[in-house]
């Protein structure tokens, strides 16, 4: 039986950065996020007496006989994390593509996770709940590969919808926002999505910020604590439906963010910000930790093709998309999976 899964990824309006542990562990953190009807999908496919683990995408291929030649260096390390916390028996073959540019700042590899795990979970015929698909998501890239980051990405991934999250030691509540789907297309009329063409990775900027918070950094925690607290005004301006307001936080969430490292802003992005605030745009932000990836930007509905035009002269690729509702979904041959 051949399963398919497909996990969508996110963007933030405010609040990423304070649902890393390393915050986590000494204050609460708030993120406001969106799923988005872009994804990554997995596909598996039983039989063969061999591991076959394949990116499409990547171009990348690894084939083992047992569990135990499964090793992590650099190739695949995701796929290969996941079944061995999900080990299944017999020969299987794991195909992944994503639906978003490689290193775009949208979540990506924690909805990979989320895919890859939920389809392993169904092949082992066990029953997980999204919150424990995101749990495990996020155990798997930091507890398993040791990787640096926050727990929005598995979330957004698992759960769906439009949510403040809220983050305190391992604790995390979700509150789904109340807007109806005509406030969603409201809200979508406001927003672009753009890739700046340089693809973001932000291992070595996470460790510098985080090293300076461990180190009493006065500039990074006080920027830390902003980014929280504006992220906890967010909820009340999405449900009262004031998109200008949301698109000023946005922007203070931007500035703070940039407070963090000299690399979170590019050039790139500077030209984008410059473009679209001359378009008529009221703001934009990173929609990951920075250095390249994508930006959403904020504007008047009736300014957004302006917008979008000045954008991409600047450099950008547009990533049309709307908001989803649905999380994590898998199906069975035949079942039928959309795709993008």
């Amino acid at each position: 039986m051949i399963i398919k899964t497909k996990a969508p990824v996110r963007i933030d309006f405010a609040g990423g950065w304070t649902d890393v542990a390393e915050f986590t562990a000494q204050s609460r953190g708030v993120v406001v996020n969106a799923a988005l009807d872009l994804h990554v999908h997995a596909e598996f496919r039983p039989g063969g007496d061999t591991i076959r683990l394949v990116s499409e995408d990547l171009l990348e291929r690894v084939v083992v006989s047992n569990l135990s030649d499964l090793e992590y260096d650099g190739r695949l390390d995701l796929h290969k994390a996941a079944i061995n916390m999900l080990p299944v028996t017999g020969g299987i073959e794991i195909l992944t593509r994503s639906g978003v540019p490689h290193g775009s700042g949208l979540g990506a590899s924690g909805s990979l996770a989320v895919a890859l795990l939920a389809g392993l979970a169904v092949q082992r015929e066990e029953a997980l709940e999204p919150e424990q698909l995101a749990e495990m998501g996020y155990e798997l890239e930091a507890r398993e590969l040791g990787l640096l980051g926050g727990k929005q990405d598995q979330y957004a991934a698992a759960v769906g919808g439009v949510n403040e999250f809220s983050f305190e030691a391992e604790d995390v509540s979700a509150r789904s926002l109340a807007i109806d789907d005509a406030g969603l297309r409201e809200l979508e009329s406001h927003l672009s999505l753009v890739y700046t063409s340089q693809s973001h990775f932000s291992s070595g900027t996470h460790e510098d910020v985080w090293k300076a918070y461990r180190n009493g950094d006065g500039a990074v925690r006080d920027a830390l604590y902003r980014i929280r607290d504006i992220a906890a005004s967010v909820k009340d301006v999405i449900e009262a439906g004031e998109w200008e307001s949301l698109g000023r936080l946005m922007g203070a969430t931007w500035e703070q963010q940039k407070l963090l490292h000299p690399t979170i802003s590019t050039d790139a992005i500077e030209a984008i910000q410059r473009a679209c605030t001359e378009a008529g745009a009221w703001a934009l932000k990173a929609t990951g930790a920075g250095a390249g990836g994508c930006v959403l930007v904020a504007g008047p509905a009736q300014r957004k093709p302006d917008i979008e035009s000045a954008a991409l002269k600047a450099g950008a690729e547009l990533l049309p998309c709307a908001i989803l509702r649905n999380g994590v979904q898998v199906v069975k041959e035949g079942e039928g999976v959309d795709e993008e």
